[in-house]
């Protein structure tokens, strides 16, 4: 079991901990660790896993994230069945005679994790690369530092002072304004912009622009499958991925496999088929030979590690990868729990096969109930800005106007 740095983490840790342990479980403590970093140990262990955290959420948020045993995240199926034996089971746990043991393994696990990320790199090294690291005062902030200066890096680490309120606070994958200033200010090769509990990265090349899941993922791919890694010569998105990734796939002839969102769905498709890649434009990007979800730290190495092999800088990189088309996203409130009936409104439905019509082919829309809010996602690409906003805004009230009829 590991958390992030939230104020809370602590204190939630210690009564799972208490509930696991008894019921009889032994439970290992691994301290403040990134989700990628338990997902790991999980794997090396043959273990189940739990991390207390709320990612890129704000610090007053918290949660509890479940790693099957080798690190796999849960299935819709078994969630559904974890939540309902929560609410059946009550909150008093029974100590009986067999109780759970408890161990603090933290550095031990830190180190197999950090050993972990470094085997990636196959022996190779990127020597004076210069890179800046964003740790959103979370799960990283003691150990990213070192494993890409143990890379070989000159480093230069942002926001790695958690003090338990300040994680994501103006800062990391959600707020990466000061990590592109920085970037400019050092005049570095890489900056690299990790969540709360590091299980997604953001990149910045040298000229301060933002380089997103979508463009990493289209590097990565063309680079796996030029050295013939890249299983099945197939790439797994989800549906909210720029439509400039897709058809740089096609010109590349690799294959994209698209999924709902949710990097779970991604790991899901990718183990079907047996694929290397995938990922989510978030910066969820996830190598499946190395790893079983998202990995910030071990997603930033191997950019670096590309740049480096290629002997170009990361602006140029990504922009001849592919070339986005302008993405415009807007969230409809829809009170409680009517953002599914919304979405799937005739009139919403029409409205959005218009502006597919008007397109023609040349453009893309996708409208989907929040998972997590009481919201209706309406996003919508075209040639233009312009286009893309009032296509938006035009389905978008379509939605509004079915709450009052």
């Amino acid at each position: 079991m590991g958390r992030d740095t939230r104020i809370s983490g602590p204190l939630l840790q210690a009564a799972l901990t208490a509930g696991l342990a008894s019921e009889g479980a032994d439970v290992v403590d691994a301290g403040v660790l990134p989700t990628p970093g338990v997902a790991h140990v999980c794997a090396e262990r043959g273990l189940p896993g739990a991390i207390v955290s709320a990612s890129h959420n704000p610090f007053p948020d918290n949660g509890v994230k479940l790693f099957a045993i080798g690190g796999r995240k849960l299935s819709d199926d078994v969630e559904r069945r974890v939540q309902t034996e929560l609410v059946v089971a009550g909150s008093e746990p029974k100590v009986g005679a067999d109780v759970g043991r408890i161990t603090e393994d933290a550095d031990a696990v830190a180190a197999s994790y950090a050993a972990h990320l470094a085997n990636a790199l196959e022996g190779r090294a990127f020597d004076g690369l210069r890179v800046v690291l964003d740790c959103a005062n979370g799960a990283s902030s003691a150990l990213a530092g070192e494993v890409f200066r143990r890379a070989g890096a000159e480093v230069t680490v942002l926001h790695a002072q958690p003090d338990g309120t300040n994680i994501n606070h103006g800062c990391g994958s959600t707020h990466p304004e000061s990590l592109q200033a920085a970037v400019v200010q050092h005049a570095a090769d890489v900056g690299l912009a990790f969540d709360g509990d590091a299980d997604r990265v953001l990149a910045v090349a040298p000229d301060g622009q933002l380089v997103d899941g979508d463009v990493m993922l289209a590097l990565h791919a063309v680079d796996l499958r030029e050295r013939g890694v890249l299983h099945g010569d197939a790439l797994v998105v989800t549906v909210m991925s720029n439509l400039g990734l897709r058809l740089a796939m096609d010109a590349a002839g690799i294959e994209v496999v698209e999924t709902k969102v949710g990097d779970r769905y991604v790991l899901d498709a990718l183990e079907a088929r047996g694929l290397s890649l995938g990922g989510e434009q978030s910066g969820h990007v996830i190598f499946r030979d190395l790893a079983s979800t998202g990995d910030g730290l071990l997603t930033g190495l191997l950019l670096c590690d590309l740049v480096t092999r290629r002997g170009e800088p990361l602006d140029r990189l990504a922009a001849n990868a592919m070339t986005r088309f302008p993405q415009v996203l807007v969230n409809v409130p829809v009170p409680g729990r009517a953002a599914v009936d919304a979405a799937e409104h005739a009139e919403v439905r029409a409205a959005a096969g218009e502006v597919e019509r008007e397109l023609h082919g040349k453009g893309r829309v996708v409208l989907r109930p929040s998972g997590t809010e009481p919201l209706v996602r309406v996003m919508v690409e075209a040639p233009t800005e312009q286009e893309a906003t009032a296509a938006a805004r035009r389905i978008a009230d379509a939605v509004t106007r079915t709450q009052g009829s």
